[in-house]
């Protein structure tokens, strides 16, 4: 018969690392929330040109108002491109407005703001 062989294993000894002491939170003070002012020549009312009064209206108001009002005109009609829907595709009205047939909306500021003065 074959004796079993027992093999014993030599045990690895690990140091132990001393545990840090982790000091308690403090208290985080809570920040009030003031309400932002917007800049008043950033709200500061613009007369549109005649092309863009006839898309928007005549009456002076701030140029965050004319975009948006661009954009009322834009859904309204149907003119944000169908595949593309960062492309907005132009009328006879917007056309005199922003001189291209096809206009991305990030172009749509800048080229709103030559016709406000």
């Amino acid at each position: 018969m074959a004796k079993k062989q027992v093999v014993a294993k030599a045990k690895k000894v690990v140091a132990k690392k001393p545990v840090k002491k982790v000091a308690p939170k403090k208290a985080v003070k809570a920040k009030v929330k003031t309400k932002r002012k917007p800049n008043a020549q950033f709200m500061a009312p613009l007369t549109p040109s005649s092309a863009l009064a006839e898309v928007i209206g005549a009456k002076p108001l701030p140029r965050t108002e004319a975009v948006k009002k661009i954009w009322v005109y834009i859904k309204k009609n149907d003119l944000q491109d169908k595949k593309n829907r960062r492309e907005i595709n132009s009328d006879a009205k917007l056309k005199a407005v922003l001189k291209k047939d096809k206009v991305t909306m990030f172009e749509l500021a800048k080229l709103l703001s030559k016709n406000l003065s």
